[in-house]
């Protein structure tokens, strides 16, 4: 700059340094907040999505969902057997969206990793930072022979809450008094594995009430699962001579349907049934697929510690979808491993190191109104994947009065995952 005759160098020396103070008082332009998108509105997403606001409020938070109602699993079972109402399983996003998180009420159909974006069913695309996959499960309806998506309108699989649900109830009210229930079970994994023999032994509870006359077949393609002992001694004591179970070693793995005459074929039997409950193979959810971060499996392998895909940049997955060891799917895992997510996410934002995340879970099978136990671990990261840390299970030969003071455990346990997650 020149000196003019008008101007001394301290009056150009004392302008510079007032333009230089001008321009630092002026805000800086501000960093655009990360946006963080959750596919999937279950308990894991929903958890995962609360907890990120909760750590960060200027996060942006997008939960897509296409379901403006939520419908949980857990407790679906007494449901079927005529001792809950749906009602009483459905939950809104209102106190999500209430949190500062913006809801997408749209199937997502497709992500670009390399662009990070997600396509929208409705046309719209988003983009993201990072993006957390909570898909849950789909059926495998190519696994079973005969069973596809129509044949699940006759032969109800009822392993996603809902229509299923309640088609599976009406069909064990509309059977005659003498019927055969077959109750078909594939090999792991599969989301809550004690959930079948919950389900055989509450259809019990009514069929015992209602049609004393008639069975419950389950045909098993696993020898042993989860507090088979519990199940045995409670069948034994509670239905007796009224549920068989055939395991895969006696024959008991499906290997084919047929739901125009609702025969099911074993490797050693044939069997028609008067309800037939299909639980075919499955897999993580069909946008998991799509976006990359599902393996020849159909699972997602992830990190233990941060939930990142091992296949796909910028995704985690948690929840049933997710390959984590000796974590069950189950509920309660995707709502610990939702929050955990969160956690990671947030630290890698900041540029610190995560931390090592320590699992609570919690499984309650109820098996008549007022007996229950329970299964309940904590999971940590150990050579690379999930390993149980802690187990304890409720003792086989527990009096009464524990089954119904876990019976009462389990009813709190509902209502505080589905208030955590949606109230």
């Amino acid at each position: 700059m020149a000196v003019t005759r008008h101007q001394t160098r301290r009056d150009v020396i004392r302008g510079a340094a007032a333009v230089a103070a001008a321009a630092l008082a002026r805000p800086a332009l501000a960093q655009a907040a990360p946006r963080i998108a959750v596919i999937g509105g279950g308990f894991g997403g929903a958890a995962c999505a609360r907890a990120l606001r909760r750590l960060d409020t200027k996060l942006q938070v997008t939960l897509i969902e296409p379901n403006r109602t939520f419908t949980a699993c857990p407790f679906s079972n007494e449901v079927i057997a005529g001792l809950r109402e749906l009602a009483a399983q459905q939950f809104t996003y209102d106190k999500v969206a209430a949190d500062g998180i913006t809801i997408a009420a749209q199937a997502a159909t497709k992500v670009d990793a390399q662009a990070r974006s997600i396509a929208l069913a409705d046309g719209t695309t988003l983009s993201y930072d990072r993006l957390v996959l909570a898909p849950g499960v789909d059926m495998r309806f190519d696994a079973l022979s005969g069973y596809d998506e129509a044949a699940a309108e006759k032969m109800p699989h009822a392993w996603k809450a809902g229509e299923q649900t309640m088609l599976l109830r009406k069909q064990l009210e509309a059977m005659d008094d003498g019927g055969l229930v077959v109750i078909a079970v594939p090999a792991a994994p599969l989301r809550c594995p004690p959930a079948p023999y919950e389900r055989a032994s509450l259809i019990a509870h009514y069929l015992t009430a209602n049609k004393p006359k008639s069975k419950i077949l389950v045909l098993d393609a696993k020898d042993n699962y989860s507090q088979q002992k519990l199940f045995e001694k409670a069948w034994t004591e509670l239905y007796p001579g009224m549920i068989e179970r055939i395991a895969l070693s006696q024959g008991g793995r499906v290997t084919s349907v047929d739901p125009a005459t609702n025969e099911i074929v074993t490797d050693f039997g044939n069997y028609t049934a008067a309800v037939a409950n299909v639980i075919p193979p499955q897999r993580a959810g069909r946008i998991a697929d799509i976006a990359g971060a599902a393996d020849h499996t159909g699972w997602c392998p992830i990190d233990p510690v941060t939930f990142a895909s091992r296949l796909v940049p910028n995704i985690h997955v948690i929840g049933d979808a997710a390959i984590a060891g000796g974590t069950p799917k189950s509920a309660s895992a995707a709502a610990a491993q939702g929050r955990a997510c969160a956690a990671a996410i947030v630290n890698s934002l900041a540029g610190k190191a995560p931390e090592t995340p320590r699992l609570d879970g919690a499984c309650y099978n109820t098996v008549a109104p007022g007996y229950a136990f329970s299964l309940k671990g904590i999971y940590q990261p150990k050579d690379d994947q999930y390993a149980e840390a802690e187990v304890t299970t409720s003792p086989v030969d527990a009096p009464r009065e524990m089954r119904q003071q876990e019976a009462d455990q389990a009813l709190d346990w509902f209502k505080r995952i589905t208030g955590e997650a949606f109230g």
